[in-house]
């Protein structure tokens, strides 16, 4: 891809004079060291454990519905699992140091699994994945650190591309963390300080500034949220003026380490190592 050929939308989110409060209503789930969790449209909860090497699947009330994995290499198992998505229907569990994607269905149930580090073509090769994540438009995405770019597969397996590499000048990836999604299909790429967005074709259509580095990127809905592992923050995509608003949260006032967060149902969702937060807007 040549730059050329690109086109470019700048988005600043300035966080300044902006907050969100919000107010601390309970807490669910056990866990042994979470590193990552995603809420579907049922409100079904996944989460992984990098300790256990599992995948949980409960309730919003902290009932457990489903446990699958351990420790291996075989199917259903996970080395190292980093991150999880989920729709109403399929589940992606990026299994970090076995080189692979794990896709089940919303029970986790095993279907397929996306792993090409001993692939012939080099240009579909990944390794060490950090995050995958399907657009509605049946594409899967795959943040390659090995390479530190994106892989754009279909849901076969069959690769299409690759997406922010040294050919993209300026929205080249030097350090990418995790990636998200947005309902018109936009990728949005959690890298040092910055949030790089390219659209479902592979083209750099936005730079977002972000105050400090973060950890995690979680869309739903029109939802963005970014944490660092004190700081939250949140915007509506809807929104003109795609304010990054801080978060406050309040209520809750033991020390907590902030894995990822996420809103849903017009409630702000705290992952911890051990448990998960639930908070109000006020």
């Amino acid at each position: 891809m040549k730059l050329s050929h690109l086109y470019y939308i700048f988005i600043f989110f300035c966080s300044t004079g902006y907050s969100q409060n919000f107010q601390y209503e309970r807490s669910f789930g056990t866990f042994n060291n979470a590193t990552s969790f995603y809420i579907n449209s049922a409100g079904v909860v996944y989460i992984t454990d990098d300790v256990t090497d599992e995948v949980y699947q409960i309730d919003t009330l902290g009932n457990l519905l489903n446990l699958i994995g351990g420790y291996g290499w075989e199917i259903n198992a996970f080395d190292d699992p980093v991150d999880v998505f989920a729709d109403a229907l399929k589940v992606f569990v990026t299994d970090k140091n076995n080189h692979r994607i794990q896709r089940f269905d919303k029970n986790l149930n095993f279907i397929f699994q996306f792993q090409t580090v001993e692939s012939d073509i080099e240009a579909e090769r990944f390794g060490y994945p950090l995050s995958a994540v399907p657009s509605n438009l049946g594409d899967v995405f795959i943040l390659d650190s090995d390479n530190n770019r994106i892989l754009k597969f279909d849901l076969f397996g069959n690769f299409i591309m690759d997406i922010g590499g040294y050919d993209y000048g300026s929205y080249y990836l030097q350090d990418p963390i995790q990636l998200a999604i947005s309902m018109q299909n936009n990728i949005y790429v959690l890298d040092g300080k910055d949030i790089y967005i390219y659209d479902n074709y592979g083209t750099a259509i936005g730079d977002i500034e972000i105050p400090g580095e973060m950890r995690s990127i979680r869309i739903i809905f029109q939802w963005l949220t970014i944490n660092s592992y004190k700081k939250i923050y949140i915007s509506n995509l809807n929104s003109k003026e795609h304010k990054l608003m801080e978060v406050i949260l309040n209520g809750y006032d033991d020390e907590f380490k902030i894995v990822s967060s996420l809103v849903f149902n017009a409630k702000l969702y705290v992952l911890t190592p051990k448990y998960i937060l639930i908070f109000s807007p006020q």
